[in-house]
Order: C-alpha cells, then sequence, then structure tokens
C-alpha cells in the first residue's frame, strides 16, 4: 500500500524495534498526528484468548476518567415514567414502537442504543439490524437496565464498550489528540485495568499479548503490555 509523505515521516520517527512506555508511546502519538482534524487516539490490544470459543469471549464497559472526546447520541427504547426518566437524563432520542419502526425504515443517526428490559420485545425484531453494526442493547454491556438515568449520564460522560473481535484483538478509542498526555495516560490506564478484570478463566498463558496505540490518521507504536499490566492489577 501506497503512504502519504507525511505518513511516510511519521514512521520514521518510530523506532520499531521497541516496545515503548505508555507516556512515551502517548506523546509521540501526539508529536506524530499532523492531520486537519483532532484525530482520535486509539488503543489495539491482542489478547491470548480464542473469541470461537464461548468461556473466552471478553466484552464488558469502562468509564474513561476524561471521556473520549466526543459527545455520544443516546437513543433510549422506553415507555411512561422511564421514557420521562430517559428525557429529563438527556438521551438525545426516546421512544418505543415509533423508533423501532424508523430503524427498520434504515434510520441510524445515534451511537448507542439503551432499552429497559421490558421493551425487549420490541427491541428484539431489529436484532438482525441492529446487531452488526454493534448497536443492540445487551446486559453485558450495561444498555439493557432500568437504571435509565445512571446510563445515560455514564454514556454522555464517556462509558465504552469494548469486545473483543474474531482476531482476538480489542479495539477501543481512548480520547483525542488534543487530550494531554495525563489524561490520555489515565483513559489508557482505565481501560487496561477493565480489560484485565474482564480475563475469561479459560484463558491460558499470556493474556494481553501486545498493546498498539495510535491516532485516526497514524502508524502504531508498541507499547509494553508488562507495563500495563503491573499498573493496573
Amino acid at each position: 500500500m501506497k503512504r502519504g509523505k507525511k505518513y511516510e515521516d511519521a514512521v520514521k520517527k518510530i523506532d520499531r524495534s521497541k516496545l515503548y512506555e505508555p507516556g512515551e508511546a502517548l506523546s509521540l502519538v501526539k508529536e506524530i498526528a499532523v492531520a486537519k482534524f483532532d484525530e482520535t487516539v486509539e488503543a489495539h490490544v491482542k489478547l491470548g484468548v480464542d473469541p470461537r470459543h464461548a468461556d473466552q469471549q471478553v466484552r464488558g464497559t469502562v468509564s474513561l476518567p476524561h471521556g473520549t472526546g466526543k459527545t455520544l447520541k443516546v437513543l433510549v427504547f422506553a415507555k411512561g415514567e422511564k421514557q420521562k426518566e430517559a428525557e429529563a437524563a438527556g438521551a438525545d432520542f426516546v421512544g418505543a414502537e415509533d423508533l423501532a419502526e424508523k430503524i427498520q425504515g434504515g434510520w441510524f443517526d445515534f451511537d448507542v442504543a439503551v432499552a429497559t428490559p421490558d421493551m425487549m420485545a420490541v427491541v428484539g425484531r431489529l436484532g438482525k439490524i441492529l446487531g452488526p453494526r454493534g448497536l443492540m442493547p445487551n446486559p453485558k454491556a450495561g444498555t439493557v437496565t432500568f437504571d435509565i438515568e445512571r446510563t445515560i449520564k455514564e454514556l454522555k460522560a464517556g462509558r465504552i464498550e469494548f469486545r473483543v473481535d474474531k482476531t482476538s484483538i480489542v479495539h477501543v478509542p481512548i480520547g483525542r489528540v488534543s487530550f494531554e498526555v495525563e489524561k490520555l495516560q489515565e483513559n489508557l490506564n482505565a481501560f487496561a485495568e477493565a480489560l484485565l478484570k474482564a480475563k475469561p478463566a479459560a484463558a491460558k498463558g499470556q493474556y494481553m499479548r501486545s498493546v498498539n496505540i495510535c491516532s485516526t490518521m497514524g502508524p502504531g507504536i508498541k507499547v509494553n503490555p508488562l507495563i500495563l499490566i503491573a499498573a493496573n492489577k
């Protein structure tokens, strides 16, 4: 793949044979980010699990102390008092069958969907539509709940969901290039701690095998996973 000059210049500043300390890697990410927009800083972690097995699935949520730098559009499936609670808590879209019909018509102008348990009969019909897009409410992700107010506020404040993909990698945003290094590192540590707590009992050998940090348009920088593990046990 042919890369642009700015990308190639950024690559030259990275020692490919080195495993960087987290703070050092994040400083370098900020230094080599040259896009004309505020790039997202991403963490990509290769895990020692086989996601083909149900007992080695890795999934969870974490509230990043400094958020992701993006304000999520939250959709809530609820009725009655819970609908009023969602509206008061700052949900962007609240409804029931009307929202389901809108989604079935091809509308997806939201980032996360939350539902009260009594609405899952309605939401369940959307599984084939929302599932592939990662938008299906799920109890394990804390998005099927009666605690609507707390959930909406946490999502708006920077709670993210993480899940291992079929290649055994977890991909998450941990902030923006404009964030201070200290804030990015605190977000990274919060994610690493949550990821370690989500380790399945069936996982064997080294759990966190490799960690790469990058900006949206930038090259990856290898981080020493042992430092992250030691700091967040």
